[in-house]
């Protein structure tokens, strides 16, 4: 990744935001000697071996298998005995343009609509607050713009008045064409509130969205047919929501292993991708390593902004309350399950030459300069 990033930062630099410069630089550092590092000995073999730092940007495809590890172990104090529902919610590919230049404030109100509409029919339908994780993913498989929300909802709630936990049916949530109505109207009324408090900016060829007029046509255009809302197979419970989450929380827009060519002469890079549209079916696409580039950084987030959210029984207020209330009274009514195994340590470092994990720390090495690391 590292060196297609380079290649298409070489000669002639985009013009790019100082936030996306930071990224870069920290992913291009990752476990080089720049960051600086630790040297080994191993006791079993008397070899030494150098280990670099990793950057830890929440970008960076080679430090997200351990980030995930680590944000599991916090989560699964929170999961539940019950089913788990998989609800994803798409935005129409005619607002990619104006979500380009409003990120944060557009970002923040999927989140918001999504999580407003999933708790809105668990109190309609069942008096409930369920438990909702939401995380945000905003590229297709081919690194174009395409914005959605996974959601992990569980499979019922808690009563009003705390005193009850009240079960979804094992197989069916909500029906997605209600979910898709009330989600649509709910970010377009949200949207026209931005644009009504002058907190949407218009840039460059959106100029002529600012008027009233031209954006009305837009938000008409997008409300013309229904919003993806897409519900997947419950999940059987907790550990298979633990296997899931442990591969797709903190999925990067692209993996190492889908890259599969540099070409250094033509200045073109090769990828595998998966066409949904024709049976999922993994296919092979060229670009130029500058248009990669573009793709690559239209999925960069803002600073600070948050991807993973959790809403409900969930929400960080007082959850671990309600999540051991809830988990009470899932016991009381005999819908218990057998806990979840305990997580396993961190792996530590072991010897490249013999495996051994029997190592001295000989030496800690200084980063080679100074190297910007953004971990938003």
């Amino acid at each position: 990744m590292a060196a297609v990033l380079r290649a298409g930062l070489d000669g002639s630099p985009p013009s790019l935001p100082t936030q996306h410069w930071r990224i870069l630089r920290a992913l291009l550092a990752c476990r080089t000697p720049a960051l600086g590092g630790h040297r080994y000995r191993c006791q079993e073999c008397g070899q030494t071996h150098f280990v670099p730092h990793s950057c830890r940007n929440r970008h960076c495809p080679l430090c997200q298998g351990q980030a995930a590890r680590e944000w599991l172990d916090q989560q699964q104090r929170a999961l539940l005995p019950v089913p788990y529902f998989h609800v994803v919610f798409t935005l129409p590919h005619v607002l990619n343009p104006l979500i380009r230049q409003n990120q944060r404030a557009l970002y923040t109100l999927l989140f918001q609509v999504v999580s407003q509409t999933l708790l809105q029919f668990g109190q309609n339908r069942w008096g409930v607050q369920l438990g909702v994780t939401a995380v945000l993913h905003t590229w297709s498989q081919t690194l174009l713009d395409h914005y959605h929300l996974h959601c992990i909802v569980t499979g019922g709630g808690l009563s009003r008045d705390n005193s009850r936990w009240v079960s979804a049916p094992a197989h069916y949530l909500f029906p997605v064409a209600a979910l898709s109505k009330v989600y649509r109207g709910k970010f377009l009324s949200g949207l026209e509130k931005l644009y009504a408090g002058g907190k949407l900016q218009f840039k460059g060829q959106l100029a002529g969205l600012a008027a009233p007029n031209p954006f009305g046509q837009l938000l008409r255009q997008a409300a013309q047919h229904p919003w993806v809302v897409y519900a997947k197979q419950p999940f059987a419970g907790p550990l298979q929501v633990l296997t899931y989450l442990s591969r797709y929380t903190h999925r990067v827009a692209i993996s190492p292993r889908r890259l599969l060519a540099l070409d250094s002469q033509h200045q073109t890079v090769t990828f595998a991708w998966r066409d949904y549209a024709d049976g999922s079916k993994r296919k092979t696409m060229t670009l130029p390593v500058g248009e990669f580039l573009r793709r690559f950084c239209l999925h960069l987030l803002p600073e600070r902004m948050v991807k993973i959210r959790h809403y409900g029984l969930l929400g960080n207020r007082q959850r671990h309350e309600r999540v051991a209330r809830a988990r009470e009274l899932l016991v009381q009514a005999g819908l218990g399950s057998p806990s979840l195994p305990p997580s396993a340590p961190p792996p530590g470092p072991v010897c490249p030459f013999c495996g051994s994990e029997q190592l001295q720390l000989i030496q800690i090495v200084e980063p080679i300069r100074p190297a910007i690391v953004d971990s938003s």
